[in-house]
């Protein structure tokens, strides 16, 4: 599959993976920074931004979408970073391509399976009728009584797009992800150690990453360090975007 991406900057390959209903524009404002240093890709995995949709929605799919697309852009020994559904993706892809990577970065996410909690954010998605629905501030209307936190209906609501004179879509796969969400909340497959350095960072208002959890990611990835972003939720390179920038590139650069 050839994914949607945006390349900025020179020097050692660095490779941005955005999680579920997100897409690379979240990670833009980061990546410019981080362009100084590295050469950097911010990407659109499958059923997400403009990359194309698929029905096979799983993490070995996602890891060999990232494999085909390392070789095809000719990236050697890149580092790759990825938040929620895309730190999945980057473990999984680790799993299975450990040669293929130097360094893994993992935004609050573990190795461990999660019970579907999206449910009542896809409800409110699959509620909205885009035949009635008009504008953004209508969309908006309507998922606030499925979804009260504004700044939540805000990430969702940068992925409408006009597909036709007064005609909005998601850019998501939503159908896909609806009947795909158990397999997206599946632990990692085909688990072996990764031997190489790996950084998991998690927001301390995160219940994403708790303490019980270190001893089977320092199983997985016994070269690895956790370390804790205060004061941040879920979205730590949103909400405390100076202090993750800090933790990455004292990890990446001597």
């Amino acid at each position: 599959m050839e994914l949607n991406y945006k390349r900025i900057g020179s020097g050692e390959s660095l490779i941005i993976l955005h999680g579920l209903f997100g897409s690379l524009d979240n990670w833009m404002t980061l990546a410019k920074i981080l362009s100084e240093d590295f050469e950097v890709f911010i990407v659109d995995q499958r059923n997400h931004g403009q990359s194309p949709h698929s029905n096979e929605f799983n993490y070995d799919a996602m890891a060999d979408d990232l494999y085909e697309f390392i070789n095809t852009h000719q990236i050697v020994d890149p580092i790759i970073l990825g938040h929620s559904m895309g730190g999945k993706t980057a473990m999984q892809f680790a799993m299975n391509y450990p040669t293929k990577l130097s360094k893994l970065i993992v935004a609050d996410i573990a190795p461990k399976s999660y019970p579907v909690h999206h449910r009542g954010i896809i409800d409110g998605l699959l509620s909205l009728n885009f035949d009635e629905i008009k504008s953004r501030g209508e969309a908006d209307t309507i998922l606030a009584a499925s979804i009260e936190e504004p700044s939540t209906r805000q990430f969702l609501l940068k992925n409408l797009y006009w597909i036709e004179k007064s005609k909005l879509a998601w850019r998501f796969n939503l159908p896909v992800i609806n009947n795909n969400i158990e397999t997206i909340g599946e632990g990692l497959q085909n688990t072996s150690a990764f031997e190489k350095p790996t950084l998991f960072i998690r927001g301390e208002l995160s219940n994403y990453i708790v303490n019980s959890d270190f001893k089977n990611i320092q199983e997985i990835f016994p070269n690895s360090s956790i370390k804790t972003i205060n004061n941040s939720g879920h979205w730590v390179h949103a909400e405390k975007p100076a202090e993750f920038l800090t933790l990455v590139t004292s990890f990446l650069l001597p």
